[in-house]
């Protein structure tokens, strides 16, 4: 499964959705480096690039909820933190060699999350940030 950007996920705010687009770049490498049967060394360096990109992201989404006095800031931003949890804890259990369809299942189930996050809450955000 290929993600991308697409317009029910838009958020209007051009440095969150453009952020967006760069994590399901990086969710993608992981998928296909998964899908052909590519081992943790291949991927290390996308794995790397996604849990590094999802804490820069998050801390800019915060920033901007900050400067903006963004209501639902303390609810947001706990989303923030236990996602990030979770996802360090499925990318430490992808093995070294041959990564599993189970592997596979466990970080689109987590992307699932952030895609839904996205459609409610970042839409929600992007509102709220046009407005102030």
């Amino acid at each position: 499964m290929r993600y991308e950007l697409t317009k029910d996920l838009e958020t209007g705010n051009a440095i969150i959705d453009n952020e967006h687009s760069e994590l399901f770049k990086a969710v993608n490498n992981i998928v296909d480096a998964c899908s052909k049967g590519q081992g943790r060394k291949i991927m290390e360096p996308a794995i790397q690039f996604l849990l590094s990109y999802v804490e820069l992201h998050f801390s800019h989404e915060e920033q901007l909820q900050k400067d903006s006095n963004y209501p639902d800031i303390k609810m947001h931003k706990l989303f923030h933190e236990n996602y990030k949890k979770t996802l360090k804890d499925i990318a430490s259990e992808i093995p070294a060699d041959n990564p599993s369809i189970t592997d596979l299942v466990k970080l689109n189930s987590h992307i699932a999350v952030l895609i839904n996050h996205i459609r409610v809450e970042d839409k929600k955000l992007g509102t709220y940030l046009k407005q102030h």
